[in-house]
C-alpha cells in the first residue's frame, strides 16, 4: 500500500546508512537539478548516509557526478558500471563485465544498426556516443513504437527497459538491484540481509521496478503514479512533490529521524 511519506511513524528510517536514488525526474525536475536537491544531498554526506545515484544515464554523465557532486559513486547504464571517486580528481571504474568490454559495446552498435533498418522511425539517444555499456533510443511519445523497440532488443538477446527518457538495452542479465547488491558486497561489505534494514531508494519509473519490489525503505517521488499501474510492487511512500522536491522530502525524513 502506497503512503504519504509523512504519515511514517516516527524513527522510521533511523537505521538507514545507505540512500540509493534514481537520478533523471528524481534528482532532477523537467531535467534541471534544483539548489536544494544538491544541497540535501550535500546533507546527507555530510550525516554519514552514503548517497550512490542508480541511474540509466551515461557514462558519460555519471564521470562528471561522481568526479563532482557530494555522492558516493554512481551506478550507471542501469547497472552497467559503478564509478567511484578517488581522490580529488580521479575516477576508479568498475564494470558489470571486468574491464570495460569494447566487444560487448560493438554488439550493442551492431544490433543497433539492426533495429534502425528494422524499425525506421527509431531515433538513437542523442547521448549515445557518451555511452559504455548500453542502447538507448530516445523515446518520443509513442507508445506503439516503444514496445516495438523493446520487443525488437528482446529478439536480439537484449535485456530491455524503459524510463522516462529512453529504451534501453544492455548485455549481461543484470539491472539496477543486481549491480547494488553486487556493489553494496564488493566495496561496502554489506550483504542483501543488512541492506534490507540499512538501505533506502527513491525513483519515478518503470526501470527502478526491482528496486521497489526488493528493499523495504523505498519512495515513489509524486510522478510514479503514471507508472504506477506497471509496477509488480508500488514502493511503499510517495512524496509530495515531484523529482528533486520530492526527492529533499525523503532526505530530510531520514536526517529528521537520524537526529532522534
Amino acid at each position: 500500500m502506497l503512503r504519504d511519506l509523512w504519515q511514517r511513524p516516527s524513527g522510521q528510517f533511523s537505521a538507514i546508512r545507505f540512500l540509493l536514488t534514481d537520478m533523471d525526474e528524481t534528482l532532477t525536475h523537467h531535467g534541471r537539478l534544483a539548489a536544494a536537491t544538491y544541497a540535501a544531498l550535500e546533507q546527507l554526506q555530510q550525516a554519514g548516509i552514503k548517497v550512490i545515484p542508480v541511474t540509466a544515464a551515461p557514462a558519460g554523465w555519471c564521470d562528471q557526478m561522481a568526479r563532482m557532486w557530494p555522492v558516493d559513486g554512481v551506478i550507471g547504464e542501469n547497472g552497467g558500471f559503478f564509478f567511484r571517486r578517488d581522490g580529488a580528481h580521479g575516477v576508479h571504474r568498475h564494470f558489470w563485465h571486468g574491464d570495460y568490454a569494447a566487444a560487448v559495446m560493438q554488439q550493442l552498435r551492431d544490433k543497433g544498426d539492426l533495429i534502425q533498418r528494422q524499425l525506421p522511425g527509431a531515433r538513437l539517444a542523442d547521448d549515445q556516443p557518451f555511452r559504455l555499456t548500453s542502447l538507448a533510443f530516445a523515446r518520443q511519445g509513442n507508445d506503439e513504437l516503444e514496445q516495438a523497440l523493446l520487443a525488437a532488443m528482446q529478439s536480439l538477446g537484449l535485456d530491455a527497459t524503459i524510463n522516462n527518457l529512453w529504451v534501453l538495452g544492455w548485455i549481461g542479465g543484470y539491472d539496477k538491484l543486481a549491480a547494488a547488491q553486487r556493489v553494496l558486497r564488493e566495496h561496502y561489505a554489506t550483504d542483501d540481509a543488512s541492506a534490507l534494514e540499512t538501505l533506502a531508494y527513491s525513483g519515478d519509473s518503470l526501470n527502478d521496478a526491482p528496486m521497489f519490489a526488493h528493499y523495504h525503505h523505498t519512495l515513489g517521488v509524486s510522478t510514479i503514479t503514471a507508472c504506477l499501474h506497471q509496477l509488480p510492487r508500488a514502493p511503499a511512500w510517495i512524496s509530495q512533490g515531484p523529482g528533486g522536491a520530492g526527492f529533499v522530502e525523503f532526505a530530510q525524513a531520514i536526517l529528521a529521524d537520524q537526529r532522534q
